[in-house]
């Protein structure tokens, strides 16, 4: 059976955010697009389980974490694109004035983070989703996305000084 239309241009609505938020999280246009390409055949796929309550982007930013996290159990590894190479990440990001040299710092600073302090940075600052809601996509504890933001910020800001990052050693485990 076929998505309704309403689904569908619900879905054609969300695709600039999710899109960005791939280039975002991958450093890399063409595995950005396959992420995305990804996300909406799951979503049409699945569309039946969608929550008409629910708002369709953070559904789909959900199917995208989950086709992401996927992915890099599959691969076992990470590709970071170097800042020279990463000019469509650079185009896609809002303007920070006319310094090409902060946006460069910016997105190099950006590659450092370890994903788990990256991925509730994005969502709540580049897509300007709730706490709330970027708990829901990452499905982690709200807290857990304060506390991730917040040593995420902190390690740009010292990485956008010079210096090394004061949570250099990355997340914690508790157990």
């Amino acid at each position: 059976m076929d998505a309704p239309t309403a689904f569908r241009q619900q879905l054609l609505g969300a695709i600039p955010r999710l899109r960005r938020y791939a280039r975002s999280l991958v450093f890399d246009p063409s595995a950005a697009d396959d992420l995305v390409q990804t996300t909406l055949e799951r979503a049409l796929a699945h569309w039946h389980q969608f929550d008409q309550q629910r708002d369709i982007l953070v559904w789909t930013l959900s199917i995208a974490h989950n086709a992401f996290m996927d992915e890099r159990r599959r691969d076992k590894r990470m590709t970071l694109v170097e800042p020279t190479e990463a000019r469509d990440v650079v185009d896609a990001l809002p303007a920070i004035g006319n310094d090409i040299g902060l946006r460069l710092d910016l997105v190099a600073a950006l590659s450092k983070l370890p994903i788990e302090q990256r991925q509730p940075l994005l969502l709540v600052t580049l897509e300007q989703l709730s706490y709330a809601e970027c708990a829901e996509v990452l499905r982690i504890p709200v807290g857990t996305v304060m506390s991730r933001i917040s040593r995420a910020r902190s390690a740009l800001r010292d990485l956008l000084d010079g210096r090394a990052p004061s949570n250099a050693r990355g997340l914690r485990r508790v157990v």
